[in-house]
């Protein structure tokens, strides 16, 4: 833990703050703190940032009601730089998007699997159908096809897993992870609202612990 007299800020008194989601770690918004606003941020437990262009506080969500849940501040080697981990309420960006990185500039084509860049596919393939496509196949169908390979999927784990035999288990599983993600995508349902479902069962949970210890 450093302590807040370490953070150097600029010549306005600011210090620029990254916002990523504690769960996925995907960036959501970038935007400065002066002292004051980190303050409050620390205080509340919500991200309170400074407007340049207003010259003056904002807490986060105030208005539109998307707070951001403070789990972490980290400062960068230099001291001049905050990454804030939050749990959000809803979309970072003003224009209504999760995150206000959304507009690519350069694309190597990293090949690299993501949960997040599998999502992101599986909602192209379902508001852009492509012929073709299996995953278009199945929100073509529609749910109960959804559902029924869920099931057909969820036994073939079973199976392997019976069997012992690791290698057919871990393939199984990934099928049944992919048609699953499937089904969150056909419902609605993000991987942050796992995440967060998971993250308040873990905190229920310690929270018993510490009960029984007193």
């Amino acid at each position: 833990m450093i302590d807040l007299s370490e953070l150097h800020y600029n010549e306005d008194g600011l210090i620029p703050a990254i916002v990523v989601d504690a769960l996925s770690n995907k960036v959501l918004m970038q935007a400065y703190m002066n002292e004051e606003s980190l303050k409050i941020s620390l205080k509340k437990r919500l991200t309170c940032f400074y407007s340049r262009s207003r010259k003056k506080l904002w807490l986060k969500g105030e208005t539109s009601g998307n707070y951001q849940h403070i789990v972490k501040i980290i400062a960068d080697c230099d001291r001049d730089c905050l990454l804030v981990k939050v749990r959000a309420d809803g979309p970072a960006c003003h224009l209504g998007t999760q995150s206000c990185f959304e507009y690519p500039l350069f694309d190597a084509g990293d090949p690299s699997f993501t949960y997040e860049g599998l999502m992101d596919l599986l909602k192209g393939r379902k508001s852009d159908p492509r012929e073709g496509s299996y995953t278009s196949y199945l929100f073509e169908k529609g749910l109960d096809k959804i559902l029924k390979k869920i099931g057909e999927e969820s036994t073939e784990v079973i199976i392997a897993a019976k069997a012992q035999d690791r290698k057919e288990t871990v393939y199984e599983i990934a099928d049944l992870a992919y048609h699953v993600m499937v089904l969150m995508t056909e419902a609605g349902i993000s991987l942050e609202d796992i995440g967060q479902e998971l993250a308040s069962r873990h905190v229920i949970d310690k929270k018993i612990k510490q009960e029984k210890m007193t």
